[in-house]
C-alpha cells in the first residue's frame, strides 16, 4: 500500500497514529540536525519531519529530496510545535520513520507554487507542472463539483444523458467548422459539431422529452480569454413546454450550483430584461448589472446649440460616472484616446463635470451654457461630483455599444465590478433577424432554428423588410456580471413554418433540402413543441470561481492562437496519411 491517507487529510485527532504517506515534494529545509518536508497531493500539504538522532540511512535520504520527487513516508502523527495555523494540517505533521524516493525529479523550470515564476507561455508549454499548482488545482475541482451538481440536479428533474455525434454535416452558417476528412469517402469531410443542435431537436422528436449532455463542442473561430477551439456546453432540451418552463427549469438548476458549490444564494425569481432596454440601457445584450452608470438619451435635449457634432447626429448618449468630476484635463484626455482605440471605435468623447457646487465645466462650453448643460445634465441624472461622458453618432446602436464598453471600463477603474459579487439575469425579446447592409439580407440573430414569438408570426410570414424587423425571437439568455453564460430559444417544430425561416435567410429549398432536409424531413412525423438551451460549462466555471478567463478552467487548454504548446499542434501530417486520404496540400505562404 503506498498511503493510508492523503496529504490533506490528517488533523489532531490523528494524533499517535501511525501512517503512509505519498506525494510530491514541495520543498525541503534544514533547521539544525532537523530536515523538514511539505508533502503535497491534489488534496493538500502535510509536513514531514526527520529528527537529527534518526538512522544515518534515513537521514541521508531526507537530505537527497529536491523538489518535486515523488515520495513515500511512514511515521507517526504527532502535535506541530510551530502550528500553522493558514495550513488545514497546519497543527500536525509526521515524524518519519521510513522515507523511500519513488521517482527523482529533474529540477522544474518553474516554481510549483501559488504565485509561480513561470509565465503563461513556459507553464502551457509544461501544463502538466502547472496543474500541480493550487489555483489550477482549484479551479478544476470546482468543474469537477458543478459539473456534480448540474448531473444530478437534471437526473432529479427527469432529464437523460445521451450522447451526440462528434462526426457530423458542415452547415457553416456562423462560426467556421472544423473538417474531419473521410479515409473511407474520399473527397468528402465530416465536420466537428458547433453544437448538438440539430441532434437534440431529433431527440425530441423521438420521444425523449428531456435530455442534456455535457458536451464538447468545436469551433474554428479567432480567439479571447472566454473562448476556445473546443469547449464544453452544458446542452438541453425538452418537450411540451414554452418560454416559461425553460427559464423556470434552468433558473432552478443555476440557483442550485450558487448554493450547494459556493453558498451563494441569488434571486429568486431571477430579474428579466428585454434585449432593446438592456441595449438602450447599457449598450449590451449581456450587461452587467452590479452598478448603475445606465446610458441616457440626449438626443433632444442636447440639438440646436450650433455645435456640428451634435446637432448633425442621429443619436447622442451619456453615462454619469459617479464621484469623479475631479478628474483632471489629463486624465479625460486619457480617456478620450482611449474610446479612440479600435476596440472601441469612438471619434471622440465630450465630458461635462458637474461640480460639487452646482456649477458646470465643460468641452462644449463655447457653445452650452450653464442653464443648458444643466438640463443635460438632469436628462442623464447627474448629480453633483459626477463626470458626464458623451457620444453621438449616426447609428444608435453603435453609439450605445460604445458607452457600454466605456461603462464597462470606468466599472473597473473604480472598483465596481466585484468577482465575489453575483448578479444574474435573463435577456428576453431578442429581434429574430438581422439586416446585413453589405449582404443585403437577413440573418438568424440566434440560428435557423429559433421560433418567432406567437404573437409576431403575421409580421414572420410578411414580405416587407419593416415587418421581418420588428418580428422577436421565442429566445433568452442567460447573464451573468456582463458574461452570457448560456442561451436558447422555443424551437420551430413546424415544417412549414422551418422553410419560412430558410426561406426568410436566403436559403433556397434545394439548398435547404441539400443542409437541413433531414430535419424538416423529421418535423413531417409529429414534432411536439420544444425548447431548450446552453450553458457554457467552461465560463460558468470561470464566473463562480471569479476568472474572466476559461483557460484555467480546462486542464489542456490552447494558446491564443489556437495551438496545445505542450504537444505542438496543430501540426503536419505525412504525405503517407495525405496520400491515403486522396488530399492534395495548397498552402499558401506568407511573401
Amino acid at each position: 500500500m503506498y498511503r493510508t491517507h492523503t496529504c490533506g487529510e490528517l488533523r489532531i485527532g490523528n494524533k499517535g497514529e501511525r501512517v503512509t504517506l505519498a506525494g510530491w515534494v514541495q520543498k525541503a529545509r534544514k533547521l539544525g540536525g532537523m530536515t523538514f518536508i511539505d508533502l503535497r497531493d491534489r488534496y493538500g500539504i502535510t509536513q514531514l519531519v526527520v529528527e537529527a538522532d534518526a538512522p544515518a540511512d534515513l537521514v541521508d535520504t531526507a537530505t537527497s529530496l529536491g523538489r518535486e520527487f515523488v515520495i513515500q513516508a511512514v511515521g507517526e502523527v504527532v502535535e506541530r510545535q510551530a502550528k500553522n495555523s493558514k495550513m488545514p494540517t497546519g497543527d500536525i505533521e509526521i515524524k518519519v520513520t521510513a522515507l523511500s524516493i519513488l521517482n527523482k525529479s529533474v529540477t522544474p523550470p518553474f516554481t510549483i507554487e501559488d504565485e509561480s515564476d513561470g509565465g503563461d507561455d513556459l507553464r502551457m508549454k509544461y501544463r502538466y507542472l502547472d496543474l500541480r499548482r493550487g489555483p489550477l488545482r482549484r479551479a478544476l475541482t470546482l468543474r469537477h463539483r458543478v459539473a456534480h451538481e448540474i448531473r444530478n440536479y437534471l437526473d432529479d428533474k427527469g432529464f437523460m444523458e445521451i450522447e451526440t455525434p462528434y462526426l457530423i454535416k458542415s452547415t457553416p452558417e456562423g462560426a467556421r467548422d472544423f473538417v474531419v476528412p473521410s479515409r473511407m469517402n474520399p473527397g468528402q469531410f465530416y465536420a466537428l459539431p458547433q453544437s448538438p443542435q440539430t441532434f437534440k431537436q431529433l431527440l425530441m422528436v423521438a420521444g425523449y422529452d428531456r435530455y442534456f449532455q455535457i458536451v464538447r463542442c468545436f469551433r474554428d473561430e479567432d480567439l479571447r480569454a472566454d473562448r476556445q477551439p473546443e469547449f464544453t456546453q452544458i446542452d438541453c432540451e425538452m418537450s411540451f413546454v414554452e418560454q416559461e418552463d425553460v427559464l423556470n427549469t434552468f433558473e432552478g438548476m443555476m440557483r442550485t450550483l450558487f448554493k450547494n458549490v459556493l453558498n451563494v444564494e441569488i434571486p429568486n425569481p431571477l430579474p428579466r430584461m428585454t434585449w432593446y432596454d438592456a441595449m438602450d440601457k447599457y449598450g449590451s445584450d449581456k450587461p452587467d448589472v452590479r452598478f448603475g452608470m445606465e446610458i441616457h438619451e440626449l438626443t433632444d435635449v442636447a440639438k440646436g446649440k450650433g455645435f456640428g457634432v451634435l446637432d448633425g447626429a442621429a443619436y447622442i448618449g451619456a453615462i454619469a460616472v459617479p464621484g469623479v468630476a475631479e478628474y483632471t484635463r489629463k486624465q479625460v484626455d486619457e480617456l478620450t484616446e482611449w474610446v479612440k482605440r479600435p476596440q472601441v471605435g469612438a471619434k471622440g468623447l465630450i465630458y461635462i463635470r458637474v461640480n460639487a457646487d452646482g456649477t458646470f465645466k465643460s468641452s462644449i462650453d463655447k457653445f452650452y451654457g450653464a442653464e443648458d448643460l444643466a438640463r443635460i445634465a438632469s436628462a442623464a441624472e447627474a448629480k453633483p461630483g459626477d463626470l458626464l461622458l458623451v457620444m453621438s453618432g449616426d447609428n444608435k446602436r453603435k453609439v450605445q455599444t460604445m458607452l457600454g464598453v466605456l461603462r464597462l471600463e470606468m466599472g473597473n477603474r473604480l472598483g465596481f465590478r466585484d468577482p465575489k459579487v453575483f448578479a444574474p439575469l435573463w435577456i428576453v425579446d431578442f429581434p429574430l433577424l438581422e439586416w446585413d447592409d453589405e449582404t443585403q439580407r437577413f440573418y438568424a440573430m440566434h440560428h435557423p432554428f429559433t421560433a418567432p414569438k406567437p404573437e409576431h408570426e403575421k409580421w414572420f410570414y410578411s414580405n416587407a423588410k419593416e415587418d421581418l424587423e420588428r418580428v422577436c425571437a421565442n429566445a433568452y439568455d442567460f447573464v451573468l456580471n456582463g458574461s452570457e453564460l448560456g442561451g436558447g430559444s422555443i424551437r420551430i417544430h413546424n415544417a412549414d413554418m422551418q422553410k419560412r425561416m430558410f426561406e426568410v435567410l436566403g436559403i433556397g429549398p434545394e439548398e435547404a433540402e441539400l443542409k437541413f432536409g433531414f430535419i424538416i424531413h423529421a418535423f413531417q412525423y409529429g414534432a411536439p413543441p420544444h425548447g431548450g438551451l446552453a450553458f457554457g460549462f467552461d465560463r460558468v466555471c470561470a464566473l463562480m470561481g471569479g476568472s474572466d478567463s476559461i483557460r484555467d478552467y480546462i486542464a489542456f487548454p490552447k494558446n491564443n492562437q489556437g495551438r496545445d504548446v505542450m504537444i505542438d499542434s496543430p501540426s503536419e501530417i505525412d504525405q503517407e496519411q495525405l496520400d491515403e486520404l486522396q488530399i492534395a496540400l495548397n498552402v499558401k505562404t506568407a511573401e
